[in-house]
């Protein structure tokens, strides 16, 4: 069994060469809201979910990206309510929010 329920990736890798990055969409201040967002639910430690920066995922075509592991979902979003609905449906009650999903 995992030590968390969910561990959560954010990437936040900010291109010097002015490419398409997660850097440039606000990643990082996004993690910030996840991370204080799952803190003030309660959801936040052991049993729970852990929220951790990433470095480039490799997926800089399909927007800012999020995986979510042990399941190795990926999602993109636009904004703190994309993120909100991420934390609501898939972590809080482990529904995947398909219209945020990247395809392979």
């Amino acid at each position: 069994m995992s030590h968390y329920k969910h561990h959560v990736f954010f990437c936040t890798n900010l291109r010097e060469s002015g490419e398409m990055c997660c850097g440039r969409c606000n990643a990082a201040e996004i993690r910030d809201y996840a991370k204080a967002k799952i803190k003030e639910l309660g959801l936040s430690g052991e049993g729970g979910v852990r929220m951790n920066t990433a470095g480039c995922l490799g997926r800089c075509e399909s927007g800012p990206v999020i995986v979510v592991y042990p399941e190795a979902i990926w999602y993109t979003y636009v904004d703190r309510e994309d993120v909100d609905e991420i934390i609501s449906e898939h972590l809080r009650n482990d529904r995947i929010v398909d219209r945020l999903l990247i395809s392979d």
